[in-house]
């Protein structure tokens, strides 16, 4: 990794300060601090960066800044929140994580169907961050309490959460270089015949804003798929991320015409097959999607781990279902 991050945390008052400092790299060098911002801490929303340059709680080498000026590489940057914890607005619960793996730096959770992972939209509690929150106390001091990746509330499988902010900094680097390697499994509908790839930019849907959609002018996505089973009116398809759009294989495969079982946003209904079959794949109560395999280099020592998770038991009752 080229680029170095030291985090202290201070007492201040009756809470704990979070005091960031990081070595801006030089694969930054040109872009604006607000970019350069943007791209380091994705986890924190651009309003939140812009209020603290504005407050002067940004500093580049000690100087106060703007968001315009670029910078160069190599600079220290310090980001100095001044009491406002990311986090405290959310409160600890004591909700059961499924915890694969976990020291001082990393946790990889197991995270369940139907559990959302950040609270919004009406899921103010009951959430991943609520848990994670009560798992450790010190990730009211991370953003977004370590969570570096989302999957979405009805798919099952992998995650990581990052306990440090140098962690989590380090780990959303490798993400942006493409340097994780996430795998999917994922049962759609209809029977694909050969491997492939879909490259396909995904942004918001212009006319149904809750969706996302392929679109010219959305964020470069590629996705590779690679048939496991054929099935009569469905295909099992191991899918691999270069990059991690929201909702990027459910889009894609919905694109190419093989949208996942039991999608209730990007699905169909099956074509052709059985009337048993069908109402098996229709009545399958989420997206079938499940993030199997999960593989990064350690953000202490570099050194490569992975994991990978069984599927879960209404995906795998399902296959053997159709393998019947």
């Amino acid at each position: 990794m080229n680029y170095t991050a030291n985090t202290r945390l201070q007492e201040s008052g009756e809470s704990n300060e979070t005091m960031i400092d990081v070595t801006i790299p030089d694969c930054y060098a040109g872009l604006r601090l607000d970019q350069t911002l943007a791209q380091l801490f994705p986890n924190w929303s651009r309003s939140r960066l812009q209020l603290w340059i504005t407050q002067k709680q940004i500093t580049l080498d000690g100087k106060a800044v703007n968001a315009k000026q670029k910078v160069w590489g190599n600079e220290q940057l310090c980001i100095n929140p001044k009491n406002q914890s990311t986090d405290q607005q959310f409160t600890a619960e004591a909700i059961q994580l499924d915890i694969v793996y976990e020291d001082d730096c990393v946790m990889i959770i197991n995270k369940p169907a139907g559990m959302v992972v950040h609270p919004g939209n009406g899921n103010w509690q009951g959430t991943m961050l609520n848990a994670l929150l009560h798992h450790a106390a010190q990730l009211s001091q991370v953003p977004r309490a370590g969570i570096v990746h989302r999957l979405d509330k009805d798919t099952s499988g992998l995650l990581v959460v990052a306990k440090t902010i140098d962690a989590q900094i380090n780990l959303i680097r490798q993400l942006q270089q493409h340097q994780v390697k996430r795998v999917y499994l994922a049962l759609v509908l209809g029977r694909v015949t050969q491997n492939g790839c879909v490259d396909q930019p995904i942004g918001r849907h212009p006319v149904q804003r809750t969706k996302m959609a392929v679109i010219e002018k959305g964020k470069p996505a590629r996705t590779h798929y690679h048939i496991l089973e054929q099935f009569d009116g469905c295909t099992l398809l191991k899918c691999s991320l270069e990059t991690g759009r929201t909702h990027q294989i459910r889009v894609h495969m919905h694109k190419i015409g093989h949208p996942l079982a039991g999608d209730p946003v990007y699905g169909g209904r099956p074509k052709k097959v059985k009337q048993e079959i069908a109402q098996m794949l229709t009545v399958f109560p989420r997206q079938a999607l499940h993030a199997q395999q999960l593989a990064f280099a350690h953000p202490k020592d570099d050194k490569i781990m992975s994991w990978e998770t069984a599927l879960p038991d209404d995906m795998g009752a399902l296959l053997q279902k159709l393998r019947q």
